[in-house]
């Protein structure tokens, strides 16, 4: 049951005290506000940051370099071409990758024309696994397929800078495109997927199947990158060092040499981002439950002086028959109603804060660089009430174990 004369006595306590309670509970408020603030700030920064990776989280990129360290026979300097063949040789001798996407890039000065207009874009030999490495939207017409690749088909997948040099509102499905004095014809539009520079940059590519490419602008057998990703459960440092390992056996390459192929292991890159982002919270969660201790101990000194002015009340209550531990429910009641007051009142703050900046980013599609969208999801506020009924409780508990103690002769005898 309720105890009204409880409650009762806990108001008339705090509205006796308005400034000195309402002064005590703030470092309550202030330290739950700053821990939901800093915590959505920070998923706001790790939504930032995550949306600029356009690829897939456990890719592997690798490329050739030049060789560094003299090998049976072969003098360092010596340029690794990969071809044809190393991708047949991966798939047939490491299972463990379950998708790899060889790609090449026209490079040298050209530009690509339509009819009367030309510019200069990105060209590049790709196939139809790339999707599953660097997603991308297919807007109109299709993708790269794999009788593409068999047929070494001449046909083009266009991004939004093609569209807006070269077709403006012209449909450019079934148009062809002269690339060095080759006709392809585009047969899709795409728009990548993401934000950010690497976005810019990829809405310039024109996507030609790897094999035409190969074909028509000699380059014979030739891969110039590889891009792949692990099965499920698979590290992407397993195929990463795998599939280098073979590469160098293929082409005589010392296994010390670390120059004669680059690589990227986009898995670890996003694992260290997010290992940032572990300490972020972390830090944000000490720094506010510091504050928060802060306001504790106010609040306990208040209590304190609350039983200090209370004694002859108590002694009077202990006289009667009230037990221990109905003063000390009283105390810790008094605690938690402070606390739990002024920190759910941070709480609602705190998210009413983050929720007015999640709505305006969200309704007027604020680009803010590397910070996205705020959020504060429910285990957060979940943990900040629970958060404040253990403070609400340790914040008495002292107070209330000496108000249990007080020696009812003693306090009565006190003028």
């Amino acid at each position: 049951m309720i105890d009204i004369d409880k409650w009762t006595e806990i108001y008339n306590t705090v509205k006796k005290h308005k400034l000195r309670t309402a002064l005590t509970a703030f470092g309550v408020f202030w330290g739950i506000f700053m821990l939901v603030v800093l915590l959505g700030a920070g998923k706001g920064l790790e939504n930032g940051i995550v949306g600029e990776f356009n690829i897939a989280k456990n890719a592997v990129f690798i490329w050739t370099q030049r060789t560094s360290v003299p090998y049976m026979g072969l003098k360092a300097g010596r340029f690794i071409q990969m071809t044809n063949d190393d991708v047949a040789a991966i798939r047939a001798n490491v299972p463990e990758v379950a998708v790899i996407a060889p790609n090449n890039q026209l490079n040298g000065d050209f530009a690509v024309n339509y009819q009367t207009k030309s510019a200069a874009f990105t060209v590049r030999g790709e196939t139809p696994e790339m999707l599953q490495v660097r997603p991308t939207k297919v807007m109109t017409g299709r993708f790269i397929n794999q009788k593409d690749i068999i047929e070494r088909r001449k046909v083009a997948v266009v991004g939004p800078r093609t569209l807006e040099l070269l077709f403006k509102d012209i449909d450019p499905i079934g148009k062809y495109i002269n690339i060095k004095g080759s006709y392809f014809q585009v047969v899709g539009t795409f728009e990548p997927v993401g934000k950010g520079e690497d976005i810019v940059e990829d809405s310039k590519i024109i996507y030609l199947p790897n094999t035409s490419l190969q074909q028509t602008f000699n380059q014979p057998n030739q891969v110039g990158s590889l891009a792949m990703t692990p099965v499920a459960g698979v590290p992407a440092a397993v195929i990463e060092d795998k599939v280098k390992a073979l590469l160098m056996k293929r082409h005589n390459v010392a296994p010390d040499d670390l120059k004669a192929f680059g690589s990227a292991n986009i898995e670890k890159e996003f694992q260290d981002i997010q290992g940032l982002f572990t300490g972020i919270a972390g830090f944000s969660w000490l720094v506010s439950i510091g504050t928060i201790f802060a306001g504790i101990i106010g609040v306990g000194n208040i209590m304190l002086i609350v039983v200090k002015e209370r004694t002859k009340e108590i002694g009077v209550r202990k006289a009667l028959g009230a037990t221990p531990w109905s003063i000390i429910s009283l105390i810790i009641q008094e605690s938690v109603v402070i606390t739990g007051l002024a920190g759910y009142t941070g709480l609602l703050a705190g998210t009413g804060i983050i929720a007015i900046i999640e709505y305006f980013m969200r309704k007027f599609d604020v680009q803010a660089g590397y910070f996205g969208v705020p959020e504060v999801n429910l285990g957060i506020a979940l943990s900040a009430t629970i958060l404040l009924v253990l403070t609400g409780a340790l914040a008495g508990l002292i107070p209330a174990t000496k108000a249990a103690r007080v020696n009812p002769v003693v306090a009565l005898r006190d003028e």
